[in-house]
């Protein structure tokens, strides 16, 4: 994909959204991201240099909290802010259309893996059909105990499934790493595979 900003235009946004109040670095990445869709995340060492920079400049000031440090606008980069406010506008329409182009290449890759996953699932179902080897049974065993014995373990594997997961996805949300195609991904695969294990079921 194209760089998102072009020369300048993220300290001038990075002001911009300064603009509404102090905020932390962690903050400014976050409304970053939620401004592009979660398309584009800025890393901390993109963000923090910048406003390493800007206050170099004179157009923040850092204010140190414990263990985090706030930045804030300065009157200069209040006036900095006024003297620019086409140079914004154009940024901001620049961005929408950012986000369109974005959002469509995002649905173009889902939609090629998740046609690539339906394929890999399918023919995973095929071969467990294929080389399924019937349960050996005694006269004397009854086959709803059986059966009551696979379904405990059909069970077992979706909990444990279920369990992994829920604390990946925990682990990939403290990072604010959960993004729209792990979802897309997570509803496509469980899709198909209740499809595959309900064609076993008849």
């Amino acid at each position: 994909m194209a760089p998102v900003f072009a020369h300048g235009q993220l300290r001038l946004y990075l002001l911009s959204l300064l603009e509404q109040g102090p905020k932390h670095g962690y903050e400014l990445i976050t409304e970053l991201s939620d401004r592009f869709g979660g398309t584009y995340r800025p890393s901390a060492g993109t963000i923090y240099p910048r406003l390493a920079r800007l206050e170099e400049e004179g157009l923040v000031v850092r204010v140190d909290e414990e263990r985090k440090s706030t930045y804030a606008l300065t009157d200069a980069g209040r006036a900095e802010l006024a003297a620019r406010s086409a140079d914004l506008a154009d940024l901001e329409e620049g961005i929408a259309e950012t986000v369109r182009d974005r959002a469509r290449s995002v649905r173009e890759d889902v939609r090629g893996e998740m046609r690539g996953l339906r394929a890999d699932l399918a023919a995973a179902a095929q071969r467990a059909r294929a080389t399924a080897v019937p349960h050996a049974t005694t006269g004397a065993e009854d086959p709803g105990v059986a059966s009551h014995v696979r379904r405990a373990d059909a069970e077992a594997m979706l909990g444990r499934f279920r369990d992994e997961l829920r604390a990946d996805l925990r682990r990939a949300d403290a990072r604010g790493k959960v993004d729209q195609l792990t979802v897309d991904t997570l509803r496509t695969v469980l899709d198909s595979a209740l499809s595959a294990v309900r064609q076993t079921l008849r």
